[in-house]
């Protein structure tokens, strides 16, 4: 990772984190995150530390916990969205509102792991534009999720697309960064996968994953799934590729279908009259025809989207 020139003065710091039917953990999360700024300023790391907590949709109390800790701490604000516009447009929304010379993203879960960001901050302080958060070890997930996670890093890095192993959305922008990708304006959002074609000098910093604190995940294996799927038609090419490929492949292989019919019809007697030339072309062609339009549908509901361009986010209230 390239670095620049080393900082020598104090940035403003703001926290940004995402917050979706996060009532039970929400308090324990804002006295951890608020003890570790107050240490952080005490040591004359940062300056002027604030904490964003995004409200993305929630049907339980979250709101209004996020109100009453804005009453009880003055470095707490928060951002009410009009409805659950997804994880990925919460934070969003945060870092294009927030103050701060620099932005650090995590979850309310309390799942990653707060001592990391002072070592963020300090990446930031050697030159680092982009600090990203790495996972050490996902020992406290089940074998399924974190299988399925590893695999699914590996098959878009296998696709091309440049991503961080291991990594999800907790990670240090300066603003620098934040006002570049301010001038990105697509809808179908996958932060993790944007943020590195930005460029600009980055660093890691790796943690363990921590159990969720309280409350059960906002990620079920549905939004997954779709995160997923977004981030390969998002930023790939590769299966529309696959389809020329395939089609190639499947025309070749029509036309030595057609020769060993011909074959066995003209040289043996074993031939069964009309099942090689209808049935296993039509189950063949008619599968590859129903995979090929769904891959192009994808793509076209994705421009479908874009060319709409809705809003990513609406604020409903501040505080």
């Amino acid at each position: 990772m390239t670095q620049s020139v080393e900082r020598f003065s104090c940035p403003r710091l703001t926290l940004v984190v995402p917050c979706h039917n996060e009532e039970q953990v929400l308090p324990e999360t804002a006295i951890r995150l608020v003890t570790l700024l107050d240490v952080l300023a005490q040591g004359t790391l940062i300056v002027e530390p604030s904490i964003f907590l995004v409200d993305d949709g929630s049907v339980d109390g979250t709101w209004c916990v996020i109100e009453r800790l804005a009453i009880e701490h003055a470095g707490i604000h928060g951002l009410k969205l009009s409805r659950n516009f997804g994880q990925q447009s919460a934070i969003l929304a945060g870092l294009l509102t927030a103050p701060g010379d620099v932005l650090i993203s995590i979850d309310a879960d309390l799942q990653d792991d707060v001592a990391a960001i002072e070592d963020m901050v300090r990446a930031y302080m050697r030159g680092a534009e982009i600090v990203y958060g790495i996972r050490r070890n996902r020992q406290t997930d089940s074998f399924f999720k974190r299988t399925t996670a590893e695999g699914y890093y590996w098959l878009l890095q296998t696709m091309g697309v440049e991503l961080m192993f291991n990594h999800a959305d907790f990670r240090l922008l300066s603003r620098r960064v934040v006002e570049e990708l301010r001038s990105c304006k697509e809808s179908n959002l996958l932060l993790r996968g944007l943020i590195p074609q930005l460029g600009f000098p980055s660093s890691l910093v790796y943690y363990d994953r921590q159990v969720r604190f309280a409350g059960e995940s906002q990620y079920p294996i549905s939004k997954m799934l779709s995160l997923a799927m977004n981030g390969i038609t998002s930023f790939t090419e590769l299966p529309l590729k696959a389809i020329t490929v395939l089609g190639m492949l499947v025309s070749l292989f029509s036309f030595g279908l057609a020769f060993w019919a011909l074959v066995v019809k003209l040289f043996t007697t074993a031939a069964i009259p009309g099942w090689a030339s209808i049935v296993i072309p039509l189950y063949m062609l008619g599968g590859i025809q129903l995979l090929c339009l769904g891959v192009i549908g994808q793509y076209l509901a994705k421009i479908y989207s874009e060319a709409k361009a809705r809003p990513r986010f609406i604020v409903e209230k501040s505080l």
